[in-house]
């Protein structure tokens, strides 16, 4: 006798013969329970006794708005980090989300620029796709693909992972922010890895998105755990268009922008250690360079306070780089080449001055992080022109103060 299946039972009898192995549940479940969550929000005010007509602090991104405060970020962020030193293959990502007045100079033309126009913005920073390929070497290759922070400079958007309320102008005009692409890092031993990598450009993606029809790309060296461990350092290259159909035409598409950012650290003890960071950026199509050093010292009082040094030296050859965006969307309408609500200054020599305090208790419990950061900074033309407080002064004093908090 023939017995006849319902469609119910066969369903039941496949699942059972392809049944995931528990070895394979077990592992996606190790992997889920690796995903960590966090939250941080930061605010500040940076004070700017001149009061400058257009209630703007020249030169500075960060704290722009001179003597008004301001919700600088609320970051959320969803992430799997791959073990990096593994012999195996790992794989992770990494989501996050910024809402604040910070969030307008980091926007990513054709994703989320036209999402809001005003003060505070919303961006998604990084998006991305980890590998980690246990290939060629030991310690392997690892890979990030999709919307990637940018990997060049001392300083980044993210207030618990820099010195200072404040950028350099160094960070602000000779790095690159954020790219839609892929970068990698080979391991090719205990101490020094080869960085390389391609996106669409600085701060632009796909089709409208994009300010001309030309890709960019990194190369650099990285090396970790030098002179006895206490010293590293980075170099990364970059070349590709960067500047805007709308302003050059079709030269836009291969006139080359050439990035070059070297910096080391040295630990001097466990509570002294210093920075140098050094950088020359030269453009093609704006026929324009500019080039700096930046130093860095901080000291660690007691384990819930650091005192922090910037010294920096930053000349624009042209006046082509260092602007003022006055208008809330004026920075990315001008990486698109379109008309934007600013302010520059001729040819200038620029120094600048900032000392710090970094103030960080342990709450422990749920707050993963706490501190209090004031600022004194003077920026001054070395060469006699006025860029500050509004075009009148030679220089220019601002004090300012954040807090930020984590979970």
């Amino acid at each position: 006798m023939v017995r006849r299946l319902g469609f119910a039972t066969m369903i039941l009898l496949a699942a059972s013969h392809w049944a995931v192995p528990s070895a394979f549940a077990s592992d996606l479940g190790s992997w889920a329970k690796s995903i960590t969550y966090g939250a941080q929000i930061e605010g500040g005010i940076n004070a700017n006794p001149a009061r400058p007509d257009n209630g703007v602090n020249f030169g500075q991104f960060f704290g722009d708005r001179a003597n008004q405060p301001q919700l600088d970020q609320i970051l959320l962020t969803v992430n799997r980090a791959v073990d990096t030193t593994a012999h195996d293959y790992q794989i992770g990502f990494f989501l996050q989300g910024m809402y604040g007045a910070d969030a307008r100079y980091f926007q990513i033309a054709g994703i989320t620029s036209n999402a809001i126009s005003s003060r505070y913005q919303f961006i998604l920073p990084q998006a991305h796709l980890d590998l980690h390929l246990p290939w060629l070497t030991r310690h392997g290759l690892d890979m990030q693909a999709g919307i990637l922070t940018s990997p060049m400079g001392v300083e980044s958007y993210d207030p618990s992972l820099r010195p200072f309320y404040t950028l350099s102008y160094t960070t602000q005009y000779s790095t690159t922010f954020e790219h839609v692409g892929a970068m990698f890092q080979w391991h090719v031993d205990d101490h020094f890895s080869a960085l390389f990598g391609v996106d669409t450009g600085n701060q632009v993606s796909f089709g409208g998105g994009d300010n001309n029809h030309a890709a960019a790309g990194y190369f650099g060296v990285n090396g970790s755990g030098l002179l006895g461990g206490k010293f590293s350092f980075t170099y990364l290259g970059r070349v590709g268009p960067e500047d805007a159909i709308r302003t050059l035409g079709k030269q836009a598409n291969s006139s080359q922008r050439f990035w070059n950012d070297l910096n080391g650290t040295y630990k001097i003890n466990d509570k002294l250690s210093v920075t140098g960071e050094f950088n020359y950026m030269h453009d093609d199509g704006l026929r324009a360079d500019a080039y700096s050093f930046v130093s860095y010292v901080s000291y660690q009082i007691t384990p819930s306070l650091t005192l922090n040094y910037r010294g920096e030296i930053y000349r624009d050859n042209t006046g082509l780089f260092v602007t003022s965006f006055l208008g809330d969307t004026s920075y990315i309408r001008a990486t698109l080449g379109k008309s934007a609500y600013t302010q520059s200054a001729p040819p200038t020599t620029y120094g600048a001055l900032t000392l710090g305090a970094n103030w960080h208790p342990a709450f422990g419990h749920h707050v993963k992080l706490f501190e209090i950061r004031p600022e004194i900074r003077f920026d001054r033309s070395l060469n006699g022109t006025t860029p500050f407080n509004d075009l009148r002064n030679t220089g220019q004093f601002t004090f300012g103060a954040d807090a930020v908090l984590g979970f």
